[in-house]
């Protein structure tokens, strides 16, 4: 697990990180931590090779990040799809939102979270009607990625 999931190399970055969350990881981390969000375990700053993610959750394999004004720029967005795409190779999905998201309704935010849960585990179900031809077209298989225009 070592060889790509929170590698010791970047232990230092993490725990740097998790002591220097933004106030907007800080709001949403109270609604995550503790298993609030259907009982499912989220991690903070977690690291998948050399990209450490905000929050992830393995047991769904689901990445969520929270981008601010300095994921903007051009530059910045290829950045993020490169990474994204990177450790999408690991079948982990994401949902981005917003700083002005999460300080602005961060129950909604949650809401959002817990209703891409269900819908991306009944994707993954063998018996859902949609599961065979979303799974060809390449959408399911944990490497769905969501964000706040489509969810």
């Amino acid at each position: 697990m070592t060889l790509f999931y929170n590698r010791s190399s970047e232990k230092t970055k993490r725990r740097f990180l998790r002591n220097n969350m933004t106030a907007t990881e800080r709001i949403l981390w109270q609604q995550l931590k503790g298993r609030q969000l259907g009982g499912f375990k989220f991690r903070r700053q977690f690291s998948v090779g050399a990209f450490v993610l905000d929050f992830y959750c393995p047991e769904l394999k689901l990445a969520i990040e929270v981008d601010g004004e300095s994921h903007d720029g051009p530059e910045a967005q290829e950045s993020d799809r490169d990474r994204q795409k990177y450790i999408e190779q690991f079948h982990i999905w994401f949902l981005r939102f917003r700083n002005e998201e999460v300080e602005g309704n961060v129950d909604a935010v949650v809401d959002k979270i817990h209703r891409a849960i269900e819908r991306h585990s009944a994707l993954q179900d063998a018996d859902h009607p949609l599961a065979p031809s979303l799974h060809k077209e390449g959408v399911g298989g944990g490497r769905r990625t969501m964000n706040q225009h489509n969810t």
